[in-house]
């Protein structure tokens, strides 16, 4: 058990899950194990048997950490899965608990505006924010939100250029700022980001659409 936990928080992950898996089939039900095969299976992307490890983890109470760390993953994947209502569930479940946290707020409030949630969304985020201001996902997001729904495009600008000044890079956080910016009319300065943003992550479809759009924009007022 112990080798695989260092290789764990080694990040080696495909071996960890090899000498967990050893351990299960000589184990009777090891919470601490399978807690541990689900952190791994996460991190390998196999999300779908990740849950049904992560799901007897919680519904253990074997520890205070490992139940709300599992909750927080399970969060994770249901988001990251598509499955929002899910997510919402797990985040919530965790703030009537009494376990507020910034990132957990801030998670939540991911998941409140792929509902379309807006409102909630920004709540989620502000308090987020306001829990730790130095928290750069909160202020990219919330920076993200205010600027689609064209809400206050300079509180957006601010919040976006300083998630950009303080993890410049994140591509993800030039996305945003480029976004902002093109938002604004400010269609050189969009390019400049999103360009950035694609340099760091090439491909990535949500920045490769930003950037058509930008670049249609454009080509349309040299029309003009």
């Amino acid at each position: 058990m112990e080798r695989g936990i260092k290789l764990y928080h080694a990040k080696k992950y495909e071996q960890a899950l090899k000498e967990f898996k050893d351990l299960e089939e000589g184990e009777n039900l090891n919470i601490e194990l399978i807690y541990y095969i689900g952190l791994c299976l996460t991190q390998l992307g196999d999300y779908d048997e990740a849950l049904l490890y992560l799901e007897q983890v919680v519904q253990s109470q074997f520890s205070f950490l490992h139940t709300f760390q599992s909750r927080m993953v399970l969060g994770f994947i249901y988001s990251v899965t598509g499955r929002y209502k899910l997510a919402e569930y797990e985040f919530k479940t965790l703030i009537n608990s009494g376990l507020e946290s910034s990132q957990i707020y801030s998670a939540l409030g991911y998941v409140f505006y792929s509902q379309k949630k807006v409102e909630d969304a920004i709540d989620s985020l502000e308090k987020a924010f306001e829990m730790e201001p130095e928290n750069t996902n909160a202020m990219n997001s919330l920076g993200f939100i205010l600027a689609e729904e064209e809400i206050d495009l300079e509180r957006a600008v601010k919040l976006c250029r300083e998630a950009v000044k303080r993890k410049p890079g994140n591509a993800a956080y030039h996305d945003s700022l480029g976004w902002v910016y093109f938002k604004r009319g400010k269609i050189q300065d969009a390019r400049l980001h999103l360009r950035k943003a694609l340099d760091l992550a090439p491909g990535n479809r949500e920045i490769v659409e930003h950037m058509r759009i930008v670049m249609e924009r454009e080509k349309k007022g040299k029309n003009f």
